[in-house]
């Protein structure tokens, strides 16, 4: 493989990982179902099973097919290692477990996933962990609470769904000097338009199940960074079992061979359909740190290569107006899945935060009326007719009611 420095991210998309797995002449990297892996030499076996040796003895453990995926995201993030995991939930709770213990306090943000959210108000309490939730963008207040001391310093920038942008470079250094271990989640900015690890980040989090793998066909999460940190995070989910399934792993893997492209096209039309919905008298708001109104856009086009083809918008009249509209959308999934190569559409009340309640979405800033979309990569002119009509519709039925 030639040297990463020299190689453009869309050619490391197909090609990085992927060498050491191909047999026989295959162009492809195999889907490996075998549970177990046979060893004649008893020596062998026991050098591979205590990790002093490379290769495989279960498939709970490690398998040739998701480590070529694994290989693929950690070159594509610039990281020494990289561990996988069978949701992307599973590697923000496998990750966090790891490192927490009772009593150890982590900082966060209140934008966060709505999963992500559960985690901290819910379930680490429980476990006598202290969470302290900043609001997010609010930058000397996260670095207020960081230097009282924590252990993690936990972040995710753009943020889903209304996403906000948190200056990670800034934020790494402030969570280096206090010694907490920073984590990002990078689900929304993908490793094409952004790479925490290079502003500072320790550790960085995918829901491959999103954006990586892009047809909705498989489910996934990988976390990566450097090596000391990912062989712990690995040590933990081998023995709770949160283990990625090898075709799931394929199908990431293939997926990802058109990662490049489908970002490209995805973050040119999510900007284009923001700038149309800024002209819709029934929108509210619009969400997209590509538009020059969104107030950490100057952050955002520092540490990111392009905005992403995920963005939000409110309307007036709140949850009627979202019943009313959706329907009239005739090239777009109304369903709790994004970065996928179709147009997904929905209220974050049954997808990104269905597990919180009005109140506590109100708390994070996230209106009821309030539309996540993730553009697919669909001809821009069509996507913008599509909510044209639909507007259009929602507009007639509007003035006949």
């Amino acid at each position: 493989m030639t040297d990463k420095k020299q190689v453009d991210v869309g050619t490391e998309a197909v090609w990085a990982g992927e060498k050491e797995y191909l047999v026989h002449g295959a162009t492809q990297v195999p889907v490996v179902l075998s549970v177990a892996y046979n060893y004649d030499d008893m020596d062998e076996w026991y050098d591979v099973a205590i990790g002093k040796k490379k290769g495989h003895i279960y498939g709970r453990n490690t398998n040739p097919t998701v480590q070529a995926f694994e290989d693929k995201v950690k070159q594509l993030e610039g990281a020494e290692a990289a561990t996988s995991f069978s949701t992307g939930m599973a590697a923000i709770s496998n990750t966090l477990s790891t490192f927490l213990l009772p009593g150890d306090r982590i900082v966060s943000i209140k934008d966060t996933y709505g999963g992500t959210n559960k985690i901290f108000t819910e379930f680490l309490p429980r476990q006598q962990v202290e969470v302290m939730l900043c609001e997010t963008g609010d930058h000397e207040q996260i670095e207020k609470e960081v230097k009282k001391g924590c252990k993690i310093l936990y972040l995710e920038s753009p943020t889903n769904p209304t996403v906000k942008i948190t200056d990670l470079k800034k934020m790494a250094d402030v969570g280096k000097r206090a010694g907490a271990i920073v984590i990002v989640d990078n689900t929304f900015g993908t490793p094409i338009n952004q790479n925490p690890l290079a502003l500072g980040a320790d550790l960085v989090i995918h829901s491959a199940t999103k954006f990586l793998g892009g047809h909705a066909d498989a489910l996934g999460g990988v976390v990566c960074g450097p090596e000391h940190y990912v062989e712990q995070i690995y040590h933990f989910r081998e023995i709770n079992g949160a283990t990625m399934d090898p075709m799931a792993a394929y199908l990431t893997l293939r997926g990802m061979k058109t990662l490049h492209l489908r970002v490209r096209e995805q973050s040119f039309n999510a900007m284009q359909l923001a700038k149309f919905l800024q002209q819709q008298d029934i929108v509210e708001d619009v969400y997209y740190p590509g538009l020059p109104t969104h107030p950490y856009h100057e952050i955002a086009k520092e540490q990111m290569k392009d905005f992403g083809g995920m963005l939000s918008f409110s309307v007036k009249g709140g949850v009627d107006t979202v019943r009313e509209l959706l329907p009239k959308l005739q090239y777009a999934h109304r369903a709790a899945n994004l970065g996928a190569v179709e147009t997904t559409v929905g209220p974050a009340r049954t997808t990104s935060h269905v597990e919180c309640t009005p109140e506590e979405r109100a708390a994070m800033g996230i209106p009821e009326g309030l539309i996540r979309v993730s553009c697919g990569i669909e001809y821009i002119d069509d996507i913008l007719e599509d909510f044209s009509q639909a507007f259009a519709q929602l507009e007639n039925s509007l003035e006949i009611s």
